[in-house]
């Protein structure tokens, strides 16, 4: 392609103005909307594949937008009352349509990529963890874009209106929103009975992904490998419908789109576990002596080695040959509404655990121990204060001999509700002999870490739920 046609076309076409309208709306949308985005180990700016996985969440909106203004630049010629004047000259057809679909997925692209450094230089400050596992998440969203324009250009080519860039905008849109509600989706139950929704083969045509809930998941390989398929042939669709002159020729051009589906639908997974999978490197464990984090937070490792140790230590006080003797970043990932598994012999805990997440010091040496003796069992994803949170308040203030506000209940405003409950059942439990002390801590500690019993109610010296 001509350098000084494209350098004309990227200065007289809707190309750059495709671009500028993804790059600012993503900015605005994550700068502007106080989302999930900005909080916790899985903020966009916080770990690479976070940051892939955020942005490509964004093309719910910016596909559709995509698809619209590709569209717009496809009813150039029509506009322009040219097509009769330029079939008319001896320049091959497809050369004609790669200059405006080239200038327009080059902006796209450089539009994407600008997003993409914007997020990268806030997370090469935040973190020491690099890697290239986030590339071919941020590479398929890129080709998301570019395929969407060149298929709006060429549907515009083949019914030149007004009316079809905002038909074929909105078209896109129900496509995305379809695609990750009821088509893309299948109602199962979690093991306690409660309906789940699990996204299924079909969600995985849209361009946009689930959204982000734990630092340690990405997608998985065959993911990319369909979803490439799906959008090349979507991409050649597009570019056979730019140059086809026959009413023959476009219909034959919905082939590569539907070639490209059924080649991605043979190829993507259709278990949600191998769609959205265990990052194993950023898994990976990095430890000092028995206190371990994720390679993916190994710069936090120096603030909770010390308080790990303490709050081991103070364990192995209390309980003695029961104590768990080891602290470890929790990797697991397990789907939302399921019950969580603990370990009796190993402390886990989360960076983004409601008593973990800010603590420092002392405060983690009480979070450390109130995950070593009564582990929360709400239900993966969901959230709320009651027995758990009761047991763990009474079972710290029984290691350390005094009860006080556990870490990230004073900000929340939880800890004169968890005092009240607290408080009585930690007094009359002190006031036992030894013998029943340790009795109801067991029956606690038994409840916890099955999580088929009620450990407050243990502790009050009641029975299961």
């Amino acid at each position: 392609m001509n350098t000084t046609v494209l350098r004309t076309e990227l200065r007289r076409s809707v190309a750059p103005w495709a671009g500028a309208a993804v790059l600012t709306g993503a900015l605005a949308f994550l700068y502007l909307i106080d989302g999930s985005w900005w909080r916790g180990g899985t903020a966009w700016t916080a770990q690479w594949t976070s940051l892939a996985l955020w942005t490509r969440g964004l093309l719910f909106y910016l596909w559709p937008l995509t698809v619209g203004l590709g569209a717009l630049q496809g009813l150039r010629d029509h506009r322009s009352r040219m097509p009769e004047l330029l079939s008319s000259t001896p320049r091959p057809a497809w050369q004609r349509a790669a200059v405006p679909a080239g200038a327009t997925a080059l902006a796209l692209a450089c539009a994407y990529v600008l997003l993409v450094l914007v997020g990268g230089v806030q997370v090469f400050a935040h973190t020491d963890y690099t890697h290239l596992g986030w590339l071919p998440i941020a590479t398929v969203g890129a080709l998301s874009l570019v395929a969407g324009a060149v298929l709006g250009m060429g549907v515009a080519r083949a019914l030149p209106s007004m009316l079809t860039p905002p038909a074929l905008t909105m078209a896109a849109f129900t496509f995305t929103v379809l695609m990750n509600a009821s088509l893309g989706h299948t109602e199962t139950a979690a093991p306690n009975g409660v309906p789940e929704s699990e996204p299924n083969r079909l969600s995985l045509l849209s361009p946009t992904v689930e959204e982000v809930h734990n630092v340690f998941v990405t997608l998985s390989a065959s993911v990319h490998v369909g979803q490439t398929l799906w959008l090349l042939g979507l991409a050649a669709t597009g570019f056979t419908l730019l140059v086809a002159a026959t009413p023959r020729t476009r219909l034959l051009a919905v082939t590569p789109a539907l070639a490209g589906a059924v080649l991605a639908l043979l190829v993507l997974p259709a278990d949600p576990q191998r769609m959205y999978v265990v990052d194993e490197s950023a898994a990976t464990p990095v430890c000092d002596g028995p206190v371990c984090v994720a390679r993916v937070h190994r710069e936090r490792l120096a603030e909770v080695a010390g308080p790990g140790r303490k709050a081991l230590r103070l364990l192995h006080d209390a309980l003695g040959d029961r104590a768990p003797d080891t602290v470890r970043e929790n990797t697991a990932v397990q789907p939302d509404g399921t019950t969580p598994r603990w370990s009796r012999d190993t402390v886990l805990f989360g960076f983004d655990d409601g008593l973990v997440g800010g603590a420092k010091g002392e405060e983690l040496t009480r979070a450390l121990v109130a995950e070593g003796m009564a582990p929360d069992c709400t239900p993966v994803g969901w959230s709320g204060v009651g027995g758990d949170l009761y047991a763990q308040a009474v079972a710290v203030g029984w290691v350390l001999g005094d009860l006080k506000p556990l870490p990230g209940t004073e900000a929340s405003g939880l800890h004169h509700q968890v005092d009240a409950q607290a408080r009585p059942v930690w007094k009359k439990l002190r006031a036992l002999p030894r013998a029943e002390q340790l009795s109801r801590i067991g029956a606690m500690r038994d409840a916890a870490f099955s999580c088929e019993g009620d450990a407050f109610d243990a502790l009050k010296g009641g029975g299961s739920r």
